[in-house]
């Protein structure tokens, strides 16, 4: 007799880069996970610290995919993303998940009874803690519109924390312990209905590192999905494990917010408002934005291409 397939609750994707320590301790936290079916699949992008040998070694029901070149986060997890949409059948939820996050036992559990609880939910987050203790901001954002890219840039978001107006980007004006919808929460850690996932299609490779988790959530919401910021679950976040300190790493948050920008406010942007972003996004983002924003962008790709 034939035995059938296993049948997962959950798929995640961890997009790793030379950060091993960090994601061992992450998938550690994930073996211990109580009450749900999940299927883990580590994308090693070319790492020289021997991740991808751990995770075979200490890790064996992990599913890995290695990566001979680090091609990017968005590349990186669209390939663990194919996998489980190729699932028969595909799980409900999937979760995009860095490897510098670990877990409470309960964390996905809990994430799931929350999807379950709100219908209309196509993403969902938790309340992300770095190790200082502090909330990690990026865990519940607005889209970087115009006027927030302009408030943000210029810091008046850091100083107005409290406006509801200036400070939207980061919506430090909430309780952080209390559920909001909100545009976006971030790619450390998203989980996502594979629904919704499915409708919307995979992550933009225009995006290297940064501005991928916001662009899917955007294409998501414009399907009619919401997304929730969900605090009753705490994950702990070592934020830029992999990019603390790297000239790359603020290059490419820069070169996120101007693809992002492009891609969908630029047509609908007066011209003077249009020039205080270039200027904006020229002081934060040095010469080698400067020079690609002359350049210009390749094509963003198709909805054919990201499915």
């Amino acid at each position: 007799m034939l035995e059938s397939a296993p049948v997962f609750d959950l798929g995640i994707v961890i997009a790793n880069y030379n950060t091993r320590e960090r994601l061992r301790d992450c998938l550690a936290s994930l073996a211990v996970q109580r009450g749900v079916a999940a299927i883990a699949y580590v994308v090693d992008n070319g790492s020289s610290d021997g991740s991808a040998e751990m995770v075979r070694r200490e890790f064996p029901n992990t599913q890995l995919i290695s990566s001979a070149t680090n091609d990017g986060y968005a590349y990186a997890n669209n390939l663990g993303l194919r996998k489980i949409l190729a699932l028969h059948p595909a799980p409900q939820y999937t979760l995009l998940l860095n490897p510098d996050t670990v877990l409470p036992p309960d964390a996905l559990a809990q994430m799931i009874e929350f999807f379950r609880a709100q219908p209309e939910a196509g993403i969902a987050g938790p309340k992300l803690v770095m190790a200082n203790g502090k909330l990690d901001l990026a865990c519940r954002r607005s889209f970087p519109d115009p006027e927030n890219s302009i408030y943000h840039t210029f810091f008046l978001d850091r100083i107005f924390r409290k406006s509801r107006r200036l400070a939207r980007y980061n919506l430090t004006f909430l309780d952080e312990n209390k559920i909001a919808e909100v545009d976006s929460v971030v790619g450390a850690f998203m989980m996502i209905r594979t629904e919704a996932l499915r409708q919307a299609g995979l992550l933009d490779e225009t995006f290297f590192m940064y501005g991928e988790d916001l662009d899917l959530a955007l294409r998501i919401k414009r399907r009619g999905w919401r997304v929730f910021y969900n605090p009753a679950v705490t994950v702990l976040h070592h934020k830029r494990s992999a990019s603390r300190g790297s000239a790359r790493a603020r290059y490419e948050f820069w070169r996120a917010a101007y693809i992002f920008y492009k891609k969908y406010y630029a047509p609908i942007t007066r011209r003077p408002l249009r020039a205080l972003i270039a200027l904006g996004l020229a002081l934060r983002g040095g010469p080698r934005l400067i020079a690609q924003m002359r350049r210009g962008l390749p094509p963003a790709p198709n909805a054919a291409e990201i499915r």
